[in-house]
């Protein structure tokens, strides 16, 4: 295995791109019952209206071209080509932070949290950073799959080997969604080089995990009012919201074809989680290029075999005794019950956002970075 790291650019030729649009105007459509709204998933006319968007007026070629102006690489670690995003800051005082983004999500997440980052507007004493955002095995580039086993466990390895390549002694970590628990698993097997722990949530996801997290919930008192709130939303999410990840952990082949073969559903199965998952808008343009990058490498079918891979996993690492920070958005008095936040941890709740900071509310996610991160060497 050799530890080289490419310079990438990427270039999706114009036959793919004409394949797109030709798929999107021959799309067949289903009917709908009246009356159903979003009750029974996307809604017809929603998504047509976003195909046609998608179709007529999205511009890939200046999503490529703005994707592109980040420096690009490429390396393989454990057998599997990895992209990463690197951005260095011009700027005295950097720290180097690996940034993780979640499913279903890309690096396209950071689009207006790189800049923020990497060179702030009032560059008089505000933390800045070197930013390395690598796309998860599986996903865009970073594909394709090699072998089996691609769990968070694994990613948080290739991670640290990453950060090493890139002669960073001492990073920080952020992400949200899996890269909230890729960013935790690093923290906890290369605590000696990771500066402190930085993760975003919001209500709903943190009831959400609370279902699969082994012992998140078992304080939990169904006669408590906040507790049964929690507990209420995770029967929500088990009974209506978690369909996706029940086919996804168990027949990540066969959703695999369809997600591989058409545009419509790869569109549908995104935009309908970015919907249900935000309270505040979100650029369209920014979303479509996160579909396309699906689409264009065709990553839907390899992103739900490792969500297979982590569902059949036990691995959740060590706890990290790293500094840690929290960023809660559209945040309640749940969180705090679900979060085992250590003592004296960075904790700062946003009253709106939701699952997608990065994109909702990327002003006050870099700000709270800046906050958590300035002060730890």
């Amino acid at each position: 295995m050799s530890d080289a790291i490419l310079p990438f650019s990427i270039q999706i030729p114009q036959p793919d791109v004409d394949y797109l649009n030709d798929r999107l105007a021959s799309a067949r459509w289903p009917g709908e019952l009246p009356g159903t709204g979003w009750t029974r998933g996307i809604p017809l006319g929603y998504l047509k209206e976003l195909a046609g968007y998608w179709r007529t007026q999205y511009d890939w070629r200046a999503a490529e071209a703005q994707l592109n102006s980040y420096p690009q690489f490429t390396t393989e670690i454990d057998g599997q080509p990895i992209h990463f995003l690197h951005i260095r800051s011009g700027q005295p005082g950097a720290k180097p932070l690996l940034i993780t983004h979640g499913f279903p999500s890309s690096v396209a997440e950071f689009w207006h949290l790189i800049q923020p980052l990497a060179s702030p507007a009032d560059d008089s004493g505000v933390q800045a950073f070197h930013v390395v955002a690598p796309s998860l095995p599986g996903y865009a580039f970073s594909t394709p799959l090699s072998t089996t086993g691609w769990t968070m466990g694994r990613t948080a390895r290739a991670w640290a080997e990453l950060m090493r390549r890139l002669g960073y002694q001492r990073y920080g970590v952020h992400g949200g969604d899996i890269g909230a628990g890729v960013s935790g698993l690093v923290a906890g097997l290369d605590g000696d080089h990771v500066l402190g722990l930085h993760v975003v949530t919001d209500p709903l996801t943190a009831a959400a995990t609370a279902t699969f997290l082994p012992g998140m919930a078992g304080h939990l008192d169904q006669n408590h009012p906040v507790d049964k709130l929690i507990l209420d939303r995770m029967d929500a999410f088990r009974t209506e919201g978690s369909g996706y990840l029940a086919i996804q952990n168990s027949r990540p082949q066969t959703i695999g074809y369809g997600l591989a073969d058409s545009p419509l559903l790869q569109l549908a199965w995104i935009a309908e989680k970015v919907h249900e998952w935000t309270d505040l808008p979100v650029d369209r343009d920014q979303l479509l290029t996160t579909v396309s990058l699906y689409w264009f490498t065709g990553s839907g079918a390899s992103a739900a075999h490792t969500l297979y891979e982590q569902a059949h996993s036990s691995d959740w690492g060590v706890p990290p005794t790293v500094p840690q920070g929290f960023a809660v958005f559209g945040a309640d008095e749940t969180v705090r019950k679900l979060v085992a936040a250590p003592p004296g941890a960075h904790w700062t709740e946003f009253a709106r956002g939701r699952h997608f900071p990065a994109m909702e509310a990327p002003t006050e996610l870099a700000a709270d970075l800046r906050a958590f991160f300035g002060p730890l060497s």
